[in-house]
């Protein structure tokens, strides 16, 4: 099975045709098409191909499904015997994609 190994929002991704992965909020509507040019890796069952550091002509399409946010983070600091602590929390934009091609 081909898959491929690229980058968006400061983070790495390895995908395959088919997957549904939660990346950085992208702007994009529901039902778009967004290509990525930025892949650092692509391989098959025969062998991995490495760019440096991307692999030129190589690109992953993806289709987008949702765009959503994630669960609640809760960030609760506190400092021992002065009564004194701190909730803050947030949530994350995230966009759903489904993987077209690789």
């Amino acid at each position: 099975m081909a898959y491929a190994i690229f980058k968006t929002g400061g983070k790495q991704y390895r995908v395959e045709k088919g997957d549904k992965i939660d990346v950085e909020k992208i702007d994009a509507e529901v039902g778009d098409t967004v290509t990525f040019d930025e892949v650092l890796a692509a391989g098959d069952g025969s062998g991995l191909n490495v760019g440096s550091p991307f692999i030129s002509g190589a690109k992953v399409t993806a289709k987008v499904i949702d765009q959503h946010r994630a669960k609640k983070v809760i960030a609760f600091k506190f400092k021992r015997r002065k009564g004194h602590h701190k909730t803050k929390g947030h949530r994350r934009h995230l966009t759903r994609l489904e993987i077209q091609s690789v």
